[in-house]
């Protein structure tokens, strides 16, 4: 009987250490993806752009408020940045998209501005869907 015995006792652990390895070989699955349609991407852009631009106090966006227009019916859901004290006034700043996967436009006269560029790299993040201030 002990033949028998210490022949299961290591089939036992043959399979447990075959089944970690195997385990140790599986890659870890993907990382979940950002929504790319043009609503999804606009509104990760529009609570990036409240919450780093407008809601910090950042400086460069003092003197502007955010005006977000997400329920567009031209299938082109957009942000405005437009003067805190004139909101009626013509947007500064226009970011917008449209299409799956999302095409995006910024446009403006403060695409024009030194801050062009913040403007630029802080929208692409959001857009892949990366949170955070730059």
């Amino acid at each position: 009987m002990r033949p028998f015995v210490l022949s299961a006792a290591l089939n036992a652990i043959a399979v447990t250490a075959v089944s970690v390895l195997v385990a140790a070989c599986q890659s870890a699955p993907p990382a979940p993806r950002a929504n790319t349609a043009a609503l999804p991407t606009m509104e990760r852009i529009a609570l990036g752009a409240n919450s780093c631009w407008f809601k910090s106090g950042d400086a460069a966006f003092k003197a502007y408020r955010l005006a977000p227009e997400l329920n567009s019916f031209s299938g082109k859901p957009r942000i405005l940045v437009v003067p805190r004290r004139s909101p009626e006034s013509r947007p500064l700043l226009v970011v917008q998209a449209e299409g799956h996967p999302a095409r995006l436009s910024a446009f403006g006269p403060l695409m024009d501005e030194p801050v062009a560029g913040r403007i630029a790299a802080d929208v692409k993040r959001w857009a892949a869907g990366t949170t955070g201030c730059s």
